[in-house]
């Protein structure tokens, strides 16, 4: 979790200094035919990326809570972990909203993932008695998520020192996301079902 966190901080670094120096901050970009705008540099590389840092975050402290947490579930609607949720959710909105300014649709597309992280958290977080086994699906949502987050955050941007154009690619924001939707299916759907044998064998 220490590691997720101090990762997600210098993400939150870069952004910031993306934002108050785009183009220092990123000097080889200044002669690319769509990045040369400093609006397009603070919103793909600043805003957005800000946006992953607070949705990277988020899911290390989730998962962690829901773990800690796990045989008090009230504590997971502590003040802190509230915020961590608001947090979130402005910063979706902001990337939703940056985008739609800039006519990047692949900004607001990305956003709608943290507004489904907080809808999900706040569902689980908000719930009186969750069964004994919903913490372990959610941190393994949790788990997954922040790997994901991170991908994109550190993988995606640094690719376009190489191939600035990348940073547009549908493809390469989608594939990370399909591939981690999927092993977040399958891990939860494994760990249920092996619940629901243990139970069934120790009635028997």
């Amino acid at each position: 979790m220490i590691l997720m966190l101090a990762t997600a901080s210098l993400a939150a670094m870069m952004a910031t200094m993306t934002l108050a120096f785009p183009t220092a901050t990123h000097p080889h970009l200044q002669m690319h035919t769509v990045f040369k705008d400093q609006d397009m540099i603070r919103g793909i590389f600043g805003w957005m990326m800000l946006y992953l840092a607070a949705l990277t975050l988020n899911l290390a402290i989730y998962g962690q809570a829901c773990i800690a947490n796990r045989m008090r579930h009230a504590r997971n609607r502590s003040a802190p972990h509230l915020a961590s949720q608001i947090i979130l959710m402005v910063a979706s909105i902001n990337c939703a909203v940056q985008g739609l300014v800039l006519g990047q649709f692949m900004m607001m597309g990305m956003s709608t993932i943290g507004l489904a992280t907080v809808a999900t958290n706040l569902w689980f977080m908000l719930r009186s008695n969750p069964s004994q086994t919903e913490w372990l699906t959610e941190h393994i949502k949790a788990l997954v998520g922040t790997g994901i987050s991170v991908y994109t955050a550190f993988f995606a941007f640094g690719a376009v020192r190489l191939m600035p154009e990348l940073a547009l690619s549908p493809l390469l924001w989608s594939l990370p996301l399909a591939v981690g939707l999927g092993l977040i299916l399958y891990h939860q759907r494994a760990v249920t079902a092996h619940i629901r044998s243990s139970r069934s064998r120790a009635r028997n």
